[in-house]
C-alpha cells in the first residue's frame, strides 16, 4: 500500500473490544494478522478464563497489543480507550471489529482500499435489512430514521454497525472535547458526531454472520433507555446545526 501524504498518512490497525467473548477471538486475531494488520485487544473487564486467553494471544501472536480495563466499562469506553492507544502508538486509522465473529473479514481488503482512497472519511459497514433477524430490524429502522433527522441527510446508511474504519486524527479531536456513549449507544453517537464535525461517511455493504450460540451483552431495558436518551441529546444538538447541515447537503447534491 502506498502511503497518503499529509495528516492522513496510512498506518492502520485493528481495535477489538472484548468482554467475555473467548469463543472466536483466537481465530479472529489470526485472520486479521493474515492481512498484516496490527491488532489492539481491549479487555473490557472479562472473566478470568477469557482474560487468560487474551494474555495467551498477546504473548504468542506478533503485533498484538493487549489493553486491559480494570472493570467492565462498556463497549464504547473500550473502543475509545483503544482508539486513544492507537493514536499514541502512531497509527493513523483504526478498523473496529467486534469480538463475536459476526463481521465478515473477507470485506477487510475492501475497507482498506476505501480508507486509502478516502483517508479523511469514516468507512462504515452497511448491513442489509433482509439479512437481519426480524427482532433486530425494528430497532435498526427506528435508529436509521433518527439518524436521518439528526444529520438532515441520508448519508449514514447504518449507524449501528460496529464494523468501521476511523481516521484517528479527527476522531481524537472529537474525543478530546466530547464524551461519547459508553455502551451500546456508542456506535451511533460517535458516527453522527463525526458527521457533524464535517467528516464524510462512506458506506460499504457487508454481511453479518448472525450466530445464535454467541452471547449477547445487550440489556433490553437499560440499553434501550441509553439509546433513546442518545437520540434525544443528538436531536437537540442537531437543532442549532440545521443551517450548516442543510447547506452541506445542498452543496453535495448541486451539480459541479
Amino acid at each position: 500500500m502506498n502511503p497518503i501524504p499529509g495528516e492522513f498518512d496510512f498506518k492502520p490497525c485493528v481495535i477489538i473490544p472484548v468482554f467475555n467473548h473467548p469463543h472466536k477471538i483466537t481465530g479472529l486475531v489470526k485472520r486479521l494478522r493474515d492481512y498484516s494488520l496490527p491488532v489492539i485487544l481491549v479487555d473490557d473487564g472479562s472473566e478470568a478464563s477469557c482474560a487468560q486467553l487474551l494474555d495467551k494471544i498477546a504473548t504468542e501472536q506478533t503485533q498484538v497489543t493487549l489493553l486491559r480495563l480494570a472493570q467492565n466499562a462498556g463497549k464504547g469506553t473500550a473502543v475509545c480507550q483503544g482508539l486513544e492507544l492507537a493514536s499514541r502508538e502512531g497509527f493513523t486509522h483504526a478498523l473496529q471489529v467486534d469480538a463475536d465473529g459476526q463481521h465478515d473479514l473477507d470485506d477487510v481488503p475492501q475497507f482498506l482500499a476505501r480508507a486509502q482512497q478516502n483517508p479523511g472519511a469514516v468507512i462504515s459497514g452497511w448491513r442489509s435489512y433482509e439479512a437481519m433477524p426480524p427482532s433486530r430490524r425494528s430497532g435498526r429502522k427506528l435508529t436509521d430514521f433518527w439518524v436521518c433527522v439528526n444529520t438532515c441527510s441520508r448519508s449514514i446508511k447504518d449507524s449501528m454497525c460496529g464494523y468501521r474504519f476511523y481516521p484517528l486524527a479527527p476522531t481524537m479531536r472529537l474525543l478530546a472535547r466530547k464524551k461519547i456513549g459508553a455502551r451500546m449507544d456508542f456506535d451511533t453517537d460517535i458516527l453522527v458526531r463525526l458527521y457533524w464535525q464535517g467528516l464524510a461517511v462512506e458506506n460499504i455493504p457487508t454481511k453479518i454472520l448472525y450466530q445464535d450460540d454467541m452471547p449477547s451483552h445487550f440489556d433490553i431495558i437499560k440499553d434501550n433507555v441509553r439509546i433513546s436518551w442518545m437520540h434525544t441529546r443528538l436531536f437537540f444538538g442537531m437543532l442549532p446545526r440545521i443551517p450548516a447541515l442543510v447547506q452541506r447537503n445542498f452543496l453535495k447534491r448541486r451539480p459541479s
